[in-house]
């Protein structure tokens, strides 16, 4: 090895106090291991030196020297040699290690300087070699500098290489380049002067200061990233990706590492912190590496046709990094180019035409929905798709705000906590802390939508092929205006109505936007019936609509419109008929408005007596179980009950005049009057009405031998098993479909590209949620709504373990091409239709385009509960809750009431739009007791009128016959006398009075008043219907807000019982009117209220009669008091009304029974030609990537590698020279014995290669070349030529070309 070479390593050795690199001087190399045992026991390399700059000299004269200004002490030897001349005019430690080389020659010459120590023959260096140590600061004590224990903090590692300054680097580069060292001298030596040595100069901000400090001590620069990706990325990402990335390659610059993964996720911060702590580990980053070919090398094709399917190659990194919105936090993404090298087109990573050809696994690692500037997690856009209740996108924004917000707070809190704890701890120089970033900006509602409507596209085909395969046997249709506001763009006002067909589940077969009824729905109409016949599935047998079922000709519009269909029945919707007749009404605030609707219903349908009388028992006995007495068991049966349980059809046209007739003419004279004396009926318009309507009764009527219910579940109901049935009659689960669309479109309006994307994700998830009811299969407890993953999920169930994973999911049929929503509209305006293509630029620009004030966004919500408006109530709406019943006895506790209550086993389809059977309102009653164990039967007595004189002349019923009133009637007379008093307790004559009063009641006014729940398991209306938390217990949140928000108990109805309501019947006759007091007056109420109250404390604050008797005076308010009283006037003046007005029943009863039950399939029907969905094949390690590069050796001759075999000694002596003929030509085997051992050597030659090495044939891809300036093929045939790489074109030269040719022999 050279002796600059040396001189080189020695003097970095001495400089850093680490070996650079190679192997160290071995003892056998005397001279250069010497000098290196010198460094190693100079003062100025020992470990031990002071960490406060103890002055030390250097004994070995290779470490850097400073001039001082002191004067220089004299050398340690005074009478040394002189050196040779060219050494004396080196400098620094050069000059140092020239001089001993030289002394150590010339001792070698002169045996008497042997005498002389090495160490004295070497000139000392005094206090002006010593370096300054710079001043102490925080920088020096970090943790790779100071290890160990705590104890040895103030102890320097100098072991770690410390950084060379640049001026010692240069100015050591250039003293070992140009002062050679000498050993021997040929000149005599010179003795040595007293003048200083001279040492390299360092400036003064490498040394002083707390800045030539940090300079001297910092590491060394780190690798950058490239340049878009760190103005893209945070700075806090910037370093930990560099090392989890990137390496440094054979030349110097940055290469990514050999083995990647998908996600890195970025050091945490430490538990302990012994040095000031950064924000970088706080606040950094996960980042997404988004390189499928170099990740999991899956073969990617380019799109281009004409490339022929060739392989796209790697083309480096990406030159930008995106940043991604999670639910909660940010996190990074960055991916890789892949080239067509045939084409030359280059396609990013993320792109759809890449991720198009992932099979479905790896494409779902792919989570990022991307658009023009920002990207976004699906999991975001998960929160948008369900379009149900407040979920509009203002929620979800606000959501996003405080899921980063609490995030980034939780990390200031964790950095900043660290930091005051770091803070307070002793230490030698203030610290400061940097601030923590920014928090990420969330993005608007608008980019939301954006975001959302990108994801819509990326599932197109499958939510189109959905919408083309849904069928039905009953359809409805029906038409609406409220949505067509919401169209804005150049498509605003052009549509009129948006018409739907729906069947018998409530799906949506279709629904277009129209610029006209009528001759406009010709089209869809006729591609409905060819979608039946493509797929084979039998016609439908009716169609209910709200107008146009019938005409004075043979065949109406819509049959000649369904043309396809000879056997489709159509039929009016009965609650459209109904709501024309109920025009000729005058007002519907009229009193006998309610009770006409009612019998208007009753005249129509009648119900099935089987289905009735199981309904009646199951509910007289869960009457039973609560407590609740009542002669009349259908005064508490709602319309929902008898909807639900029950089924009922049409009673024929003749009789439905009939009864019609019969109701007009009993109300449109006298009787048809309320107390004010105005008429129910205008009877000019009611005349008028009849006469055009009285021809739709025909088209109201069931039809023949269809069966209008199916059974979806059954329902227990007071230990009776009841079905639960869903009725496929008239177009009402159409209206209320058409509520629900209106929110399909979130914010006010959308241009015409976002509404169609809004409304075919709408119809797909609405379809989606009731083609799982229709089903009598449970489901799968599965929530998906993407058909090509659950397609693919159950293949390869099916293959692995021979079922389904989802089998209620059965794949759609071919999208049958119909024009659905917009593009319906267009084809009837003419204009273009929206191009869908994600990756368009002009997709993109409307998507992004978006109408709606998010500010000023309403949280939005529906209801699912629909309610048959034909199935009327049978008594009065205005009636209040009855909230109480009657207990059997006292120690009856709410897990005796459950017992009774109901349990269900339904559909998927009723589970979640039934209440509870005991959630149903009941109407008020006055009851009375009901004994253990009384039959149904003996609820009732009847009383015959001819025995009545054998009954005592004090025997009263009340308003429901029942007996005993007249002692309800004494003990309330008794009780109200007691107001007057100005006492506010009862004497003992006065208790024994009440008791005996009590006593004389009868056993079912004695027994206690069990309250029955008044809560609703299920809001029915409102924007928000659940809490946030719900209980499992019923009531838990009305019992709370009831507790919570009022001071005292919670009030009941005077209706509870008799007694009490005897009790305010007489206050209300002794308080008429409000009473004057002073200047102002107190109302009726309060001074009912006030007598009741000083009632309720006589009795309770008496012992004898809370004792003596089971008494209960309950709580009662103003609002429950008037709402008693209001309800009360009601019944009585609708009675005196209807007194004497001869009426058809409500309920009544067909003769016959009706069509069973339709039963709901256990599986979906497969179809015909089904959806063909892409799922590409797993390709993963198929694609052909280039090598490796390896580093580039320098050519040389071949070498020989020696391989030592030790052979037996019966191998040594059997080698010969045909076992040396059959080795390999490459393998040469020597037997050479060494020390009597024979040793076998194999020599192995490298072959050469050179020769093997083709040249790659060279393919034209093209005919010619193309002249740059004429366009045409550089040829003789068409007058080009060249010279020396100029070219010669005639049609932009004045030359011929041989005169060119002359020209340019002559320039050169």
């Amino acid at each position: 090895m050279p002796e600059a070479v040396w001189i080189a390593r020695l003097k970095r050795f001495a400089d850093t106090g680490a070996w650079p690199e190679g192997n160290r001087p071995a003892p056998k190399q005397k001279r250069w291991h010497e000098l290196y045992q010198r460094i190693e026991k100079c003062p100025m390399q020992s470990r031990s030196q002071s960490l406060f700059g103890t002055v030390k000299s250097c004994t070995c004269g290779f470490h850097s020297q400073k001039q001082s200004s002191t004067t220089p002490q004299p050398s340690a030897v005074a009478p040394a040699q002189a050196q040779p001349a060219s050494a004396a005019q080196t400098t620094g430690p050069q000059a140092s290690a020239a001089q001993m080389m030289a002394a150590q020659a010339h001792q070698e010459t002169r045996p008497e300087a042997s005498a002389v120590p090495a160490a004295a023959q070497v000139p000392a260096v005094g206090a002006e070699g010593h370096k300054k140590r710079p001043p102490l600061n925080l920088f020096m004590f970090n943790r790779p500098r100071f290890g160990g224990k705590p104890g040895a903090a103030a102890r320097p590692n100098l072991a770690l290489a410390r950084r060379q300054t640049e001026t010692q680097g240069i100015e050591g580069q250039s003293s070992v380049s140009s002062a050679p060292v000498s050993t021997a001298s040929s000149a005599p030596p010179q003795p040595q002067t007293e003048a200083p040595v001279a040492v390299p100069v360092v400036t003064a901000a490498a040394v002083s200061g707390e800045s030539g400090a940090s300079q001297l001590l910092s590491p060394p620069s780190a690798p950058q990233l490239p340049r878009l990706w760190a103005e893209g990325l945070p700075a806090e990402d910037h370093a930990w990706m560099v090392k989890a990335l990137f390496k440094m390659g054979a030349t110097g610059k940055l290469e990514l590492q050999d083995h990647l993964k998908l996600w890195y996720y970025p050091p945490q911060p430490s538990n302990l912190y012994h040095q000031a702590p950064s924000p970088s580990r706080f606040f950094a980053h996960a980042l997404l590496v988004w390189m499928p070919y170099r990740l999991w090398k899956v073969k990617v094709v380019c799109p281009n046709a004409s490339c022929g399917g060739r392989q796209l190659t790697g083309a480096g990194l990406h030159k930008r990094a995106r940043r991604v919105m999670d639910v909660d936090r940010i996190y990074n993404m960055v991916t890789e180019t892949l080239i067509c090298k045939k084409c030359k087109a280059s396609h990013v990573s993320w792109s759809q035409a890449v991720l198009q050809q992932l099979d479905l696994g790896h494409r779902a690692e792919f989570r990022v929905i991307m658009t023009q500037k920002y990207a976004c997690d699906v999991r975001v856009i998960r929160l948008l798709r369900e379009r149900g209740l407040g979920n509009s996108p203002t929620r979800v924004l606000k959501q996003l705000w405080e899921n980063h917000t609490e995030q980034w707070l939780q990390r200031v809190a964790l950095y900043t906590g660290n930091c005051v704890a770091f803070l307070q701890r002793p230490g030698l120089l203030p610290v400061t802390f940097p601030e923590p970033p920014e928090r990420a900006a969330v993005p608007s509602c608008r980019w939301l939508l954006s975001v959302y409507s990108q994801d819509i596209l990326t599932r197109l085909d499958d939510i189109k092929a959905n919408i083309t395969s849904t069928y039905g046997s009953i359809l409805k249709m029906d038409s609406t205006k409220k949505i067509t506001n919401k169209l804005a763009g150049t498509a605003k006002g052009t549509a009129l109505w948006l018409t739907s067909v729906g069947n018998e589940y409530g799906q949506i077969l279709m629904s277009v936007l129209t610029a006209q009824e009528g001759s406009g729905l010709d089209q869809m109409a006729h591609d409905l019936v060819r979608r039946y016949a493509q797929a084979g599935v039998d016609p439908p047998v009716a169609l209910y609509v709200d107008c146009g079922c019938c005409a004075e000709a043979e065949t109406t519009k819509l049959q000649a419109r369904f043309s396809g269909w000879p056997d489709l029945v159509v039929r009016l919707d009965i609650w459209h008929f109904m709501r024309r007749i109920a025009l000729a009404c005058t007002t519907n605030a009229h009193q006998l408005y309610p009770a006409f609707m009612a019998q208007l219903s009753a005249c129509i349908f009648e119900w099935d007596a089987g289905d009735l009388a199981l309904l009646r028992q199951a509910k007289a006995q869960q009457l039973q179980i609560q407590g609740i007495f009542s002669a009349d068991v259908d005064r508490h049966l709602t319309r929902e009950e008898r909807a639900l349980h029950c089924r009922r059809r049409t009673r024929g046209e003749d009789t439905t005049i009939r009864l019609l007739e019969e109701l007009f003419t009993t109300l449109r004279g006298p009787r048809g009057k309320d107390s004010l004396g105005v008429p129910l009926f205008d009877v000019e318009r009611l005349d008028e009405i009849w006469r055009v309507q009285r021809k739709h009764v025909k088209c109201i009527q069931d039809p023949p031998g269809v069966a209008l219910y199916c059974k979806t579940g059954e329902l227990t109901k007071g230990f009776v098993r009841l079905p639960v049935l869903r009725c496929a009659r008239g177009s009402t689960s159409l209206e209320s479909f058409h509520l629900h669309l209106n929110r399909f479109i979130p914010g006010t309006s959308a241009n015409s590209l976002n509404f169609q994307l809004y409304l075919l994700e709408g119809l797909h998830r609405w379809n989606q949620d009731r083609r799982i009811a229709a089903l009598a299969t449970e489901p799968s407890g599965l929530c998906c709504y993407s058909g090509n993953l659950l397609h693919s999920v159950n293949q390869n169930y099916q293959q692995l373990f021979g079922r389904k994973l989802v089998p209620e999911f059965c794949p759609p049929s071919q999208y049958t091409g119909e024009l659905i929503g917009l593009q319906y509209l267009f084809r009837q305006t003419g204009q273009p239709l929206q191009d869908m293509n994600p990756d368009s630029e002009e997709t993109a620009q409307l998507i992004e385009e978006h109408d709606a004030v998010a500010d000023q966004e309403e949280d939005e919500g529906f209801s699912d509960f629909t309610k048959d408006p034909t199935a009327r109530a049978t008594t009065s709406s205005t009636q209040a809750p009855d909230t109480t019943s009657f207990m059997q006895a006292r120690g009856t506790t709410s897990s005796t009431l459950a017992s009774g209550m109901s349990s269900s086993t339904l559909s998927p389809a009723m589970s979640s739009m039934l209440s509870p059977a005991n959630s149903s309102t009941l109407a008020p009653a006055t009851s009375s007791t009901l004994a253990p164990g009384t039959p149904f039967s003996m609820l009732a007595p009847n009383v015959d009128p001819g025995d009545a004189s054998d009954e005592d002349e004090t025997v009263a019923v009340d308003d429901q016959n029942m007996p005993g009133y007249q002692h309800v009637d004494r003990l309330a007379e008794y009780l109200v006398g007691l107001r007057d008093q100005t006492s506010f307790c009862l004497t003992n004559l006065q208790a024994r009075q009440i008791i005996e009063l009590w006593e004389n009641l009868d056993e079912r006014d004695k027994q206690r008043v069990v309250y029955a729940a008044r809560h609703q398991d299920r809001l029915l209306s409102g924007r928000f219907r659940t809490p946030k938390r719900p209980s499992k217990t019923p009531g838990v949140e009305s019992a709370t807000r009831c507790v919570l928000g009022a001071s005292s108990a919670p009030a009941q109805w005077p209706d509870c019982c008799r007694l009490v309501e005897n009790i305010f019947v007489r206050l209300c006759a002794l308080h008429p009117c409000p009473k004057r007091k002073g200047k102002g007056a107190v109302s009726r109420w309060s001074l009912i209220l006030s007598d009741y109250h000083k009632i309720r404390t006589l009795v309770l604050s008496n012992a004898r009669v809370m004792e003596g008797t089971d008494i209960q005076i309950v709580e009662v308010n103003q609002t429950t008091l008037i709402q008693w009283h209001n309800n009360r006037q009601k019944r009585q003046e609708l009675s005196v009304l209807l007194q004497g007005t001869a009426l058809p029943p409500v309920v009544s009863v067909s003769e016959e029974p009706l069509q069973e039950a339709r039963v709901l399939p256990a599986e979906p029907v497969p179809a015909q030609q089904e959806h063909q969905y892409y799922l590409p094949e797993n390709t993963e390690g198929q694609a052909t990537q280039r090598p490796t590069p390896h580093p580039i050796l320098p050519k040389g001759t071949t070498k020989r590698q020696l391989f030592v075999v030790p052979p037996t000694a019966a191998a040594a002596t059997a080698v010969s020279a045909a076992e040396a003929t059959a080795a390999p030509a490459s393998i040469v085997p020597q037997v050479i014995t060494q020390a009597g051992q024979p040793v076998v050597f194999f020599q192995y030659v490298l072959p050469d290669t050179s020769g093997a090495t083709q040249k790659r044939p060279y393919r034209r891809t093209v005919q010619a070349n193309t002249c740059k300036k004429c366009g045409q093929f550089r040829t003789a045939e068409t007058g080009h030529s060249q010279f020396r790489g100029r070219v010669y074109c005639p049609s932009f030269e004045a030359l011929t070309r041989q005169q060119w040719l002359e020209e340019m022999r002559k320039s050169k």
